[in-house]
Formats: structure tokens, C-alpha cells, sequence
């Protein structure tokens, strides 16, 4: 496929070099000169200096026969006019536009053919408050993942001694729980990837991830930890789009505060919200915390644009005695150093949204795609079309489908019913198919699985 992608920051380059890998014909555009040859240096790629709107431009990164264009610059306006002369002047077939603005995404009719012609909308904004608020109704879960609508979901624990199945092999989940069904799909040791198998031993801080229908997630994590209590008392550092979108999204359910240093943002906070305590400070300020009882906090959120200013009052509140911290870190170099440690949860937003960029981008009918484990696995979930001619897939068993090395199909979702995969569940037409791969150099291959006929190849 030939994308050309506009903007080589973190996630344009972090998107060249998922795609780069997986055999595609890569163009970044960006105007600076420095970033775009660290990128060539280190990928098979194309690069292109200049303003990606500009039409002189996007013709000299191939736009005349391009597949996509992949408009991810810090300027909403720079890439929504990328998308508009894309289509105009060279008829790309799919058009994807990062909008962080508000304003824009709530007029839905600025985005179609007749007026801004953008054929997906993605909102960082928006995905990293999804997922916070995911794990926020998930005590304890280190990664929670939707499929089908929610009617699945992936969730990653860290396996705590005392747990009932530390120490046990994983077929006597099915003894401690004969009327739940859940699969474990992977197991990361050490870092390492494991492939889980009957006779698999969970050990005391194994990163377990399982699959199981919604309503079935808390009696499964009793498995692996001890519970943690559903949160009550929430405190977010900094007021900025993320957390004001995310205490808007819970201050019903929780008791919520914000500490934001800018006067006119916290009057538009005051403003905005109904329920939320809204504080003007510094959340580094060890004062302002012990005033606001931070002990009494079950979980801080430190969702500013700034890492070291995330890290500093994370760790402070932590000390504090915030029962679990959860941080937002843009640079992805810091994300693996900090986890686990006093910061319970490290959260990449580039990770977030690369997720959903690849899911537009994957060929065969890939619904979504999720970065595991700050990117070293994928959680994909893939439609099963057409029938057993056209197919590789339908009317096999899964022993029977030839899955790539290190993957494995947890899940299917048929109508509305979810079916925990064993060998010998046979897919039908229209089922949608959760599968984890520990190998992203395999997704080629899984895409050609679930490609319909001949064409693909």
C-alpha cells in the first residue's frame, strides 16, 4: 500500500515505523529537515521537506497515485486542508486527519465530501480518555481493551503472590470458575513472551493477559490478585483537554478534584464542570497536597503535557500516600523505565492512538488494533467474510487454521454472543475474531488469513 503521512513527530514517525516493517510504501512529510533524516537513517522510507498542504508538495511525495494520506501535524487546520487537496487535486481514496479541537469535532457535518473530506477523524484527545477511564472502572488491570462495542474485553494483571492461581497451572482456571469462560492469551515473564498452554504455571509478577466477556473481567482478576475496592476519590493534575474531558466523563460516579495551574483555565473549568472541585496551583506543591488530603486519594492522575512534571508530582503523591498513581508520558523512551515502580501505571498517547491509526491502515477487514505492552504485542480484532471457498478461514477449526508463529485467537464474537476459542471452535461468516500476536513481523499474515479470494496476493 502506498501511504504518504504528514508530520514526522511522535506518532507520524512511530506510525512509518510500524508500517515500514510490514512491507508498505512509506512517504513522510514533514518541515524539519533534522527529524525527517533521523527517520531515513533508521527506516526504508521516503521523506519529503515541506508543508504537506501545499499541492507542489503532496505531488512530490506521490500523492497522484497514493492509497492514503495520513494527515498527523500538531496543526488541526494544516491537516484537515491536506485532506481537502488531497481529494480535490488527486482523488486519494482514504484520508486520515488528526483534530484535537473541540470545536471542530463537535460539528460533525465540517467532515464529509461536500464540505472538509476527512474519512477518519482521530482524536488523541479523546482515545487517551477512553482508555484512563477504562482503567479506572478496572481496579487493578495494568491495560484494558474493548472489542465487539465492549461486549469482549482484554485485560492485562499483574499476578500478585496469594492469588489463587499463582503457583497452578492454567487449565485449573476452568476448576476454580466452571461457570466463567476466559482464555489467557499471553503471559510476558520477565519481558519475555510466553504462549500460554494448560500446563502453563502462572508466577508471582507474570503480566497475564485474558480474554472474557464484559461482565465476566472482575471474577477473572480475582484469580490472578487480591481485589482492589473501586475507586472513590479521584485526584487529575492539570486541566488541560484530557482532563477536562475525563472528569467531565466520571465526575457522576466519583468524587473528583482537578489542580491546574493557569487562573483562566481553572474559571473555565469552574465554568464547565458540574460536580469537580476545581484547585489553581501547582500539584508539586507538597502544601497543596497534604491540605487536600492526597492520603485519602485512591488514584492520582498526572495527565499534563509536561513528562518531567508528571513524574515529579506523581511520584510526590505517591509518597504522600495516593493509593495507586496513574501518568501520561509523551516521550515513549520513558514509559518502560517508570512503570511498576512507585508510578503504577505509565500511559503513552502515542501508543493510544497509533492503535487506532493502524486499525484504518491494516488490510483484510481489520476492525481495531491495539499497541500491547508499550508495543511489543498487537491485539487485533479481524471480520471472517465471505464462505468456505473464498475463506481461509470459515468452517475451520482453529487447530485446523494455519495461525502465524506466536499467535493465538482468544475469542469470537458471534451476534451478540461472546465464545471463548478452543481447537476445535469452527468460525462462521460474519464472526468477529479477537487475536493476539506476540510477533508484529506476522500481521502481514494474518491480514492475508482474513483477506476474501485471490486479490490479496
Amino acid at each position: 500500500m502506498k501511504i504518504i503521512i504528514l508530520g514526522a513527530g511522535q506518532v507520524g514517525g512511530s506510525l512509518a515505523e510500524h508500517l515500514a516493517s510490514e512491507a508498505n510504501d512509506i512517504t513522510v512529510v514533514d518541515t524539519d529537515g533534522e527529524r525527517l533524516r533521523d527517520l531515513g537513517d533508521r527506516l526504508d522510507i521516503r521523506t519529503v521537506q515541506g508543508r504537506g498542504s501545499l499541492p507542489t508538495i503532496l505531488r512530490q511525495a506521490g500523492a497522484d497515485d497514493a492509497d492514503m494520506l495520513v494527515a498527523v501535524t500538531n496543526s488541526d487546520e494544516t491537516n484537515m486542508v491536506a485532506c481537502q487537496v488531497a481529494h480535490t487535486l488527486f482523488h486519494t481514496p482514504t484520508k486520515i486527519a488528526r483534530v484535537r479541537e473541540a470545536a471542530y469535532l463537535t460539528r460533525a457535518e465540517l467532515f464529509d465530501n461536500e464540505a472538509i473530506p476527512v474519512d477518519v477523524l482521530i482524536s488523541p484527545e479523546q482515545v487517551v480518555t477512553n482508555y484512563i477511564k477504562r482503567l479506572i472502572q478496572h481496579p487493578g488491570a495494568l491495560q484494558v481493551i474493548d472489542f465487539a462495542e465492549g461486549k469482549a474485553q482484554l485485560v492485562a494483571v499483574k499476578a500478585y503472590y496469594g492469588g489463587p492461581l499463582v503457583g497452578q497451572q492454567l487449565r485449573q482456571l476452568r476448576e476454580h470458575m466452571p461457570n466463567v469462560e476466559t482464555r489467557v492469551a499471553a503471559i510476558f515473564r520477565r519481558d519475555r513472551p510466553i504462549l500460554p498452554q494448560g500446563d502453563t504455571v502462572i508466577e508471582a509478577d507474570d503480566e497475564v493477559f485474558f480474554i472474557a466477556a464484559k461482565a465476566n473481567i472482575r471474577a477473572v482478576m480475582s484469580e490472578m490478585r487480591r481485589l482492589d475496592e473501586s475507586y472513590k476519590r479521584i485526584v487529575i493534575a492539570g486541566g488541560g483537554q484530557i482532563g477536562e474531558r475525563l472528569a467531565e466523563a466520571i465526575e457522576s460516579r466519583y468524587q473528583v478534584k482537578i489542580i491546574e495551574m493557569s487562573p483562566t483555565r481553572c474559571r473555565h473549568l469552574s465554568d464547565t464542570l458540574d460536580s469537580t472541585v476545581v484547585l489553581q496551583g501547582s500539584a508539586s506543591d507538597r502544601d497543596l497536597l497534604i491540605e487536600e488530603n492526597i492520603a485519602d486519594a485512591d488514584i492520582f492522575l498526572a495527565l499534563t503535557n509536561d513528562d518531567e512534571a508528571n513524574i515529579m508530582s506523581s511520584l510526590l503523591a505517591k509518597r504522600l500516600g495516593a493509593k495507586k498513581v496513574m501518568t501520561i508520558i509523551n516521550n515513549p523512551a520513558y514509559v518502560d523505565l517508570i512503570q511498576g515502580g512507585d508510578i503504577d501505571i505509565a500511559i503513552s498517547p502515542q501508543l493510544a492512538t497509533i492503535g487506532t491509526l493502524l486499525a484504518h491502515v491494516r488490510r483484510g477487514d481489520i476492525v481495531s488494533v491495539h499497541s500491547l505492552r508499550r508495543g511489543a504485542a498487537e491485539a487485533i480484532e479481524a471480520i471472517a467474510h465471505g464462505d468456505e471457498k473464498s475463506s481461509k478461514v470459515i468452517g475451520k477449526a482453529i487447530e485446523n487454521i494455519g495461525l502465524p508463529p506466536g499467535t493465538t485467537i482468544g475469542a469470537i464474537i458471534r451476534d451478540e454472543e461472546v465464545i471463548i476459542a478452543h481447537d476445535d471452535t469452527v468460525i462462521e461468516a460474519g464472526d468477529h475474531v479477537i487475536l493476539f500476536l506476540v510477533d508484529k513481523k506476522h500481521i502481514r499474515d494474518v491480514e492475508k488469513l482474513f483477506h476474501v479470494g485471490l486479490s490479496f496476493f
